[in-house]
C-alpha cells in the first residue's frame, strides 16, 4: 500500500496553503516520528549547511534541533507555487538551552512526488538573537 500525503499534486493556491498550513501544524506540534511520515522515504534535505537522507536522518535531525531549540514555534506563509513544488517564507523563535532569544527567518523550496510526499527540501535560514521583550510568535 503506498502512502497518499493530501493535498496531492497538482497544487493550486488553495491547496498549496493548506499544506503548507499542515506542515506548520506539525512542526509546531514538534513529534519527528509523525512529521517524517509527511516525506518519501528518500527525501533529500539541505539544512542550512547539512544535508539529510531518508525518514531516519530526518527523525534524528528533528530531536537533535528541538533538543537546542526550547520553545519553538514556527509560522510559514505562502510564497509560489507549481505543479509539484511550493515554496514557503518562514519565521520561528525560539530559546537556547543558555536562555537566549532568538528569530530564525528563511525560504524553503518544497518538491513533492505523486503522493504528496515530499521528496526534496532545500531551506535557507538566518538567525538573528533577540530579547525575550521582543518575541512575536
Amino acid at each position: 500500500m503506498i502512502d497518499k500525503k493530501y493535498p496531492l499534486p497538482p497544487f493550486t493556491e488553495e491547496t498549496a496553503k493548506q499544506k503548507i498550513q499542515a506542515a506548520e501544524d506539525a512542526w509546531n506540534a514538534k513529534n519527528p516520528e509523525k512529521i517524517a511520515l509527511a516525506y518519501s522515504i528518500d527525501s533529500e534535505w539541505r539544512n542550512r549547511n547539512l544535508f539529510i537522507n531518508g525518514r531516519q536522518e530526518i527523525i534524528a535531525f528533528l530531536k537533535g534541533k528541538w533538543d537546542q531549540e526550547l520553545d519553538y514555534k514556527l509560522k510559514k506563509s505562502h510564497w509560489a507555487h507549481s505543479d509539484n513544488r511550493i515554496a514557503v517564507r518562514f519565521e520561528y523563535e525560539w530559546r537556547d538551552p543558555s536562555g537566549q532569544w532568538y528569530r530564525s527567518y528563511g525560504n524553503e523550496n518544497w518538491e513533492f512526488d505523486d503522493n504528496g510526499l515530499m521528496k526534496k527540501r532545500f531551506a535557507s535560514i538566518n538567525d538573528l538573537q533577540i530579547d525575550a521583550s521582543e518575541r512575536r510568535l
